[in-house]
């Protein structure tokens, strides 16, 4: 696995205004693993590549809870999807969950399990 490529992260208002909702429904979105935030400089924040169309990315629930059911931590599965890997041809999972290989990213992720 390399390096993280660079990314645009959201920070919670950011999400507001993205989604369209308040905060106690972004809130809620991290809480129930539909979206995963990260702490970075104290701020919590979220990839916007998480998004899309105003919507959180619809594959990545599920592939997070693999990623959990793997015994993979928030942190663990946040650097798991955002760093490239050779195991999806180089591509980041959360590229490749955007690009329609939602079934090749879940089954990477369950072989990596803990």
């Amino acid at each position: 696995m390399t390096a993280p490529v660079s990314r645009t992260w959201l920070t919670v208002p950011d999400l507001v205004d993205a989604l369209g909702v308040p905060q106690g429904r972004v809130r809620r979105l991290l809480d129930d693993n539909i979206l995963l935030a990260q702490r970075i400089d104290g701020v919590l924040k979220v990839p916007a590549d998480f998004i899309r169309d105003g919507e959180p990315l619809p594959e990545l629930k599920g592939t997070i809870v693999v990623l959990h059911d793997a015994g993979y931590s928030d942190d663990e599965a946040m650097q798991w999807l955002l760093a490239e890997t050779e195991l999806l041809g180089g591509s980041a999972p959360i590229d490749a969950l955007r690009a329609g290989r939602k079934a090749e990213v879940r089954r990477v992720a369950q072989s990596l399990g803990f």
